[in-house]
């Protein structure tokens, strides 16, 4: 093949170099000369598009309440589940360390797109079968890596995913009304292909103890799942769970605890003005003379409330309201 000739011989490049590394020829000439050079690599996809994982924490905390009472009740066994901070890292770096066998299921969680994996160590299966069957909830000893699970234990895996999907469902209902589609289980995490290695996804890792054991329950969710519903996210999820008409007793129960609450009135006649020096020499028999004004002040814990009339009501002394005061005018306002 015949060489492309060069613009400039070998001579006018080594000339120019030496120009250059002297400053005889011009280098700051041009366009754009003060622009800042932002590093910004291709392969990683940008994180910052607006999906709020404080809301996806919000969720979790309610998912965890309701995951506890359920198990209780299909596996008679209430495990400690511990939430950690939702991550946002590749799908890649996840799978590094996750060796089988692990109970790994591809799950449609519709109307979103794609697919999410519910990953469960099987700790979590053993020690879940083990209590379910009236034993201390022993975890699991060191297992084959290409064991598959026995019908019995599937069974198990089946009722803690039938329990997942339903409080998953209840989690999420404040914020988006969510269903669940089994797709399939492995017992290899390389085998769920939710997403490409590069690909970001969202985990959602729970620390969870049942018995003795101790083991984890991972919801992986790919980051472009959740961009239709961005703008859900970016708002608080509302942590409401009544309604009208138990907002309505609460109400009630509030108001009257509060009708019960102990205040302290004062009835004020009138007050003086004098010196330290005359209130020195006051003394047993001395009058003190002062202006009463038409009305008494009523105080209520300190705070000018009421004007009234002082008198008698039978053998107790009373005093019938007025009128009201404003406690944030002064006197000379009212």
């Amino acid at each position: 093949m015949k060489e492309t000739a060069s613009l400039l011989s070998r001579e006018e490049l080594a000339a120019l170099t030496e120009s250059i590394a002297d400053g005889s020829f011009p280098t700051d000439t041009g366009f754009n000369l003060n622009a800042r050079v932002v590093k910004h690599d291709l392969t990683n996809e940008d994180s910052s598009l607006g999906v709020n994982v404080s809301s996806l924490d919000m969720v979790n905390e309610r998912f965890i309440r309701l995951f506890r009472l359920a198990l209780l009740e299909a596996l008679r066994t209430t495990p400690r589940i511990n939430p950690t901070r939702v991550q946002l890292m590749k799908f890649g770096e996840y799978l590094k360390g996750k060796t089988p066998p692990m109970s790994v299921n591809v799950v449609r969680m519709n109307p979103l797109r794609g697919s999410m994996m519910v990953l469960i160590d099987p700790n979590i299966i053993f020690s879940a079968l083990d209590n379910f069957f009236g034993g201390a909830g022993r975890g699991a000893s060191q297992l084959a890596p290409g064991r598959l699970f026995t019908p019995t234990e599937s069974r198990i895996i089946n009722i803690i995913l039938d329990v997942f999907f339903r409080t998953q469902k209840e989690a999420w209902s404040p914020m988006l009304a969510v269903d669940f589609d089994h797709v399939s289980s492995e017992i290899n995490p390389q085998f769920a292909q939710i997403a490409d290695e590069n690909e970001l996804v969202i985990v959602s890792h729970f620390e969870a103890e049942v018995g003795d054991s101790k083991g984890f329950l991972d919801v992986v969710l790919p980051y472009a799942s959740l961009k239709p519903i961005r703008e859900l996210l970016r708002s608080r999820v509302q942590a409401v769970d009544g309604d009208d008409a138990s907002d309505k007793a609460w109400h009630q129960e509030l108001g009257s605890a509060l009708g019960h609450a102990t205040v302290e009135m004062q009835i004020v006649l009138g007050q003086i003005q004098s010196t330290l020096g005359a209130f020195q020499t006051f003394k047993p028999g001395d009058l003190v003379y002062f202006k009463k004004p038409d009305l008494a002040r009523v105080i209520v814990n300190g705070i000018p409330s009421f004007e009234g009339q002082v008198g008698t009501m039978g053998p107790n002394m009373a005093v019938q309201i007025e009128r009201q005061l404003n406690p944030f005018k002064k006197p000379d306002e009212e």
